[in-house]
């Protein structure tokens, strides 16, 4: 274990051949994948995370995603998040956007889109919803 209650589920590389190490918490409600990349010995710091809670029995919805841009650390946990619903019996994730996130409002639909997600944006309430069902 890195981490008292996290397990590790993975050693992946980003597209940029940056070797990380992904771990998860969970308890009854609510996931938590982190990444912390292998250029530094781990010190209790991730350097990316996305939180999801396990909704009806059905779904994880995706409560927030936080960390480094631009490294490929959103797309190695989103590969894990996956896996993940798929290990827990969950064949669908989904997540809302919110007025807080349309500074990057279209990165942020790129990113989904890139992953499978059905990406829905009212720009004029500031608000989406996005929903990734596996195949």
């Amino acid at each position: 274990k890195i981490a008292r209650d996290a397990d590790i589920i993975g050693i992946d590389q980003t597209t940029n051949n940056e070797w990380v190490v992904i771990y998860a918490y969970k308890n009854g409600d609510s996931c938590q994948l982190m990444l912390h990349n292998c250029t530094k010995p781990y010190r209790g710091d991730w350097h990316s995370a996305i939180q999801a809670e396990y909704k009806e029995n059905q779904y994880l919805h995706i409560a927030d995603i936080k960390g480094e841009e631009n490294k490929g650390y959103g797309s190695v946990l989103m590969k894990h998040l996956k896996e993940e619903a798929r290990k827990d019996n969950r064949p669908c994730i989904t997540g809302d956007i919110v007025k807080r996130d349309f500074d990057h409002v279209e990165r942020l639909k790129h990113f989904y889109s890139k992953h499978d997600f059905d990406v829905t944006i009212d720009h004029e309430t500031q608000s989406g919803k996005i929903m990734w069902v596996d195949a």
